[in-house]
């Protein structure tokens, strides 16, 4: 029998995506197979695709969930007021805590075709972004400000969670210059 665990019919799908969250976290989006996730989540090496008609298509679905994890550490960094400072800064840490969920979320060349229901759950997000900015500044650009606020804490982001930041950017204290770019995003 081996490390073999029998997984219901319908809790397959769900068991499929969680085995390649916790490969995603510990290997890296290059090393998320098909057949370790069906190992990890107990079933056979041909299970996934019947239920992921591509790799894309399971690669989207935790894309999805990382995305919807996202989602709640921002809201819970901005409860109860709009406080783009503490939105900024549980972004970039969100990024350093799961750096490969991070990196699969924006990786749009590996999801492409297979990532409609990720771009559903995504989009809010970056509607919430432009809401906060026209309660901060008013509506006149918002959506543009709300990029470059985005834009700019995005490199922050990716920067933070390769180790580039600290390495090219020494001495440089990150809260202050998360602070500096959502204020220069806002004026």
């Amino acid at each position: 029998m081996g490390d073999t665990v029998y997984v219901k019919m319908e809790d397959t799908r769900s068991a499929l995506v969680r085995a390649g969250i916790e490969l995603l976290e510990e290997t890296g989006a290059a090393d998320v197979g098909l057949r370790e996730i069906a190992r990890r989540a107990g079933v056979s090496h041909g299970a996934p695709r019947r239920w992921f008609p591509t790799h894309k298509s399971l690669l989207a679905a935790i894309a999805e969930v990382g995305v919807k994890d996202l989602s709640a550490t921002l809201a819970a960094a901005v409860e109860p007021e709009d406080d783009l400072p503490a939105l900024a800064a549980a972004y970039v840490d969100f990024a350093r805590r799961r750096p490969a969920m991070f990196t699969l979320i924006f990786r749009h060349d590996l999801l492409e075709g297979s990532g409609a229901q990720l771009r559903n759950v995504s989009q809010p997000l970056f509607t919430w972004l432009i809401t906060m900015v026209e309660r901060s500044v008013g509506s006149d650009d918002a959506p543009q400000r709300a990029a470059a606020l985005w834009t700019g804490v995005h490199g922050i982001a990716v920067l933070s969670s390769t180790g580039a930041l600290g390495l090219a950017a020494t001495g440089v204290d990150e809260g202050d210059l998360i602070d500096r770019v959502v204020r220069n995003s806002l004026r």
